[in-house]
């Protein structure tokens, strides 16, 4: 078999692990899986039948049409799909047994007036001012909820909100505001359902979160959600990148090396060429970061560019076909990818959405 030039490996059995090890260490009555982004770059499908597998009982995604992917796959677990398009169309999610996050009142409207009893989690902001209904809206949201659901538009299932883990101080604000719109639902006689206010940073760091559902999205795929989590749990990576050295080269001391110069070589040494760049989602600025060749870890040096970047390797036998492995299992020896977001200045979250279509993805099934 022809070996692939630049793959992604995904294990599906390290999610359906870290979804198991989730549950256990975080026995809240229910477990959201978020699989949006295409399963955080592993393949939505995938995640979300590992995940499943391994103990959660509901997935999240952002919008409708990753929604739609689950249930077009044979995926009948409650779905919760949070981000809206002005003209949602909540008779489909409805017909499709989609749950609806609603962040304002033109949400719960638009809900109300499908014809269907569509299911709803109520998104509420409470400090991050992103999506959900700010507080000034809370009392005639909460009156307008309860009409909606006693005309039979609607039905609540669940209120939700996110933290931005910025402090302690922060985290608890946004904790007495949670419970400030709780007790607004239940004022006009309406049960909260489930409440969720935890992803993944707060499932590990923030018991006082919990409530009746956590939110694991980057640590299911093995990743940890804050530098100081890294560690907290044994988390199995779920991604490892690799692709063919497909050039290899002798050059002397004084030779700059790819666009602008940033590195001239020191010594005579060997440069190998990795066909993977910013196209594919290399981040440019990852000068530095750790690849692995031959079992031996070595530096990008020079600018990464679109389509390809170069590796130092000094004296290592390195040939033309040989594997280069930017990140996957630090237990096996090979580079974490916090590793490369540390190099670029970012976060592993965004490598591994970030991914282009001419990195080919294969899957290691689960069980």
């Amino acid at each position: 078999m022809t070996a692939v030039l630049r793959e992604a490996r995904i294990d599906a059995a390290a999610i359906g692990a870290n979804a198991t090890l989730l549950r256990q260490r975080i026995p809240t009555p229910h477990a959201m899986a978020i699989v949006k982004a295409d399963g955080y770059g592993h393949g939505a499908v995938t995640a979300a039948r590992a995940a499943l597998e391994g103990g959660a009982d509901h997935l999240g995604v952002a919008d409708l049409d990753e929604a739609f992917e689950l249930r077009a796959a044979g995926i009948d677990a409650p779905v919760l799909a949070w981000l809206l398009d002005p003209e949602f169309d909540a008779a489909a999610a409805a017909e499709a047994g989609i749950t609806l996050g609603i962040s304002a009142r033109h949400h719960l409207a638009r809900a109300a007036a499908s014809g269907h009893r569509v299911a709803v989690h109520v998104k509420v902001d409470t400090g991050l001012s992103r999506n959900g209904v700010a507080e000034v809206e809370w009392g005639p949201f909460v009156d307008e909820l309860a009409a909606a659901q006693r005309a039979g538009g609607i039905e609540l299932h669940g209120v939700f909100s996110h933290l931005s883990n910025t402090s302690p101080d922060d985290d608890r604000a946004q904790l007495v505001a949670f419970e400030r719109f709780l007790d607004a639902v239940r004022s006009v006689g309406l049960d909260p359902g489930i409440r969720h206010i935890a992803a993944s940073a707060a499932a590990l760091d923030h018991p006082a979160a919990h409530y009746d559902m956590v939110r694991s999205g980057i640590a299911l795929y093995g990743i940890a959600p804050e530098r100081h989590l890294r560690g907290a749990l044994p988390l199995r990576p779920a991604m490892r990148l690799s692709a063919q050295v497909v050039g290899v080269k002798r050059v002397p001391a004084g030779v700059g090396v790819s666009y602008g110069f940033l590195h001239r070589t020191t010594a005579p040494t060997t440069l190998a060429l990795v066909p993977l760049g910013y196209a594919d989602g290399v981040p440019r600025a990852a000068v530095d970061a750790p690849v692995v060749i031959g079992g031996r870890r070595h530096r990008v040096v020079g600018r990464i560019a679109m389509d390809q970047f170069v590796v130092d390797v000094g004296e290592a036998p390195v040939a033309v076909g040989d594997e280069a492995v930017l990140w996957g299992d630090p237990t096996a020896g090979e580079p974490g990818v916090d590793e490369w977001a540390d190099a670029a200045d970012t976060i592993a979250y965004e490598l591994v959405t970030r991914l282009g279509r001419r990195v080919h993805r294969t899957t290691r099934a689960a069980g």
